[in-house]
């Protein structure tokens, strides 16, 4: 699942978690249901906050919610489902995105798409879901030739770019296709005055998904010699860091223009989630993976650290272990039996289907040891944890009971 809106569940409360899981369980089931099982893998986290948009605006009725059947990637049990319109919107956006992905892929000959049997299946793959993203759109009312107009210019544009051109010149049509996508979602819950602020706010989304998807990538990308926005117009990573800076803020004021029927988990992904996202990428997100209460960058080193001085590092804890009173400490645990490679690959299969490598404790596949799972390994904290909203009176958390800010300056 790709996207650059990926919230821990453990920040979330439980009514916001089971929101969260609604759409994506929706969107995947949306997929299936009108597009085929293969469809299903195109399911992304970002294309379900199509869904969260439409139906924050939309009135509740009797049918908003269905209960899905057990899923292997909900550990077998049933669950609350999203359905109805925005669904089927995220799922058409979601097949045309996706399509113009593997299209992007096949132009830079990614791994095993150099090779012309390869490339050219996906070619068909990519054409194939054009068509069933149309379709569905369609039936919406949703014009999908505006994204995929977008998509084809994207080429042409890159073509073109170089040293000293304007890095939104590459990121705008990403940016026309997200916010028409966001826009329409106003039309779909009948509040046709959300449409100009809505349309904003996909604008700035898309331009923090391109620049995002271009940070993380640019290390992989010089090496395998792929074509890279930053590296390509000369841009420094602390100018991209600003444009995303400023695309977080737009959203933000955008969103304060839009009327919502219950915007909760709107605003959690879109004002909380989207600064976690820039931070995680640009390496400076507060989480877990501390050493001494220092926060990591990427690279796994201090960012504002103090350095060692004349006189050594600073002193530790007496009480940590090694330290002149720690406590004793237990026999290391003996050596495990590792497994093979099929009896491996076979035990993490079943890992898989049981959800227990997202967020539980298993034993690992090869090694046996025991491991945690990948949300155990997030910053778990409160939602406002690294957010500026208490710096500046409420600028992000008004109408949002996710956390009590304590800014009464509104």
């Amino acid at each position: 699942m790709f996207g650059i809106v990926r919230p821990c569940t453990r920040r979330l409360s439980e009514g916001l978690r089971t929101e969260w899981m609604a759409h994506l369980c929706g969107l995947c089931l949306a997929l299936r249901s009108d597009h085929g099982q293969f469809a299903r893998i195109v399911t992304n986290y970002d294309g379900l906050i199509v869904s969260v948009l439409t139906e924050a605006q939309s009135e509740r009725t009797t049918g908003w919610r269905r209960t899905a059947g057990p899923c292997p990637l909900r550990a077998m049990r049933t669950a609350p489902v999203a359905r109805g319109e925005g669904a089927r919107l995220a799922a058409a956006v979601s097949l045309v995105l996706a399509s113009a992905k593997v299209r992007d892929h096949v132009a830079d000959g990614d791994g095993l798409l150099r090779r012309r049997p390869v490339a050219a299946a996906a070619r068909r793959v990519a054409a194939g879901w054009d068509r069933a993203g149309a379709r569905a759109g369609a039936r919406l009312g949703f014009d999908t030739a505006l994204l995929v107009d977008a998509v084809d210019r994207q080429t042409g544009i890159e073509l073109a770019a170089g040293p000293g051109t304007p890095l939104l010149t590459v990121t705008e049509p990403t940016e026309t296709a997200t916010a028409a996508a966001f826009a329409h979602t106003a039309v779909l819950a009948g509040r046709p005055g959300n449409a100009v602020p809505l349309a904003e706010a996909g604008r700035l989304f898309g331009r923090l998904a391109h620049l995002l998807d271009a940070v993380e990538d640019q290390a992989a990308d010089a090496a395998s010699g792929a074509w890279n926005p930053l590296t390509a117009t000369g841009t420094s990573r602390a100018e991209a860091r600003r444009l995303c800076d400023d695309a977080v803020h737009g959203v933000r004021l955008a969103l304060r223009d839009a009327e919502f029927t219950d915007g909760k988990l709107v605003h959690v992904l879109l004002a909380h989630e989207l600064r976690r996202s820039v931070d995680r990428a640009f390496g400076t997100e507060a989480c877990s993976h501390r050493a001494g209460g220092v926060l990591l960058d990427g690279t796994g080193a201090p960012v504002g650290g103090r350095p060692d001085g004349s006189f050594g590092p600073p002193p530790g804890n007496p009480y940590a272990p090694g330290g002149p009173v720690s406590p004793p400490q237990p026999p290391p645990e003996p050596p495990r039996d590792r497994r093979g490679l099929v009896a491996g690959c076979l035990v993490w299969a079943g890992l898989a289907c049981t959800c227990q490598m997202c967020c539980g404790t298993f034993e690992d596949p090869w090694t046996r040891q025991r491991r945690e799972g990948l949300c155990s390994q997030c910053d778990c904290g409160d939602c406002c944890e690294g957010c500026d909203c208490c710096c500046n009176c409420g600028e992000c958390c008004d109408g949002c009971d996710c956390c009590d800010c304590g800014c009464d300056c509104g």
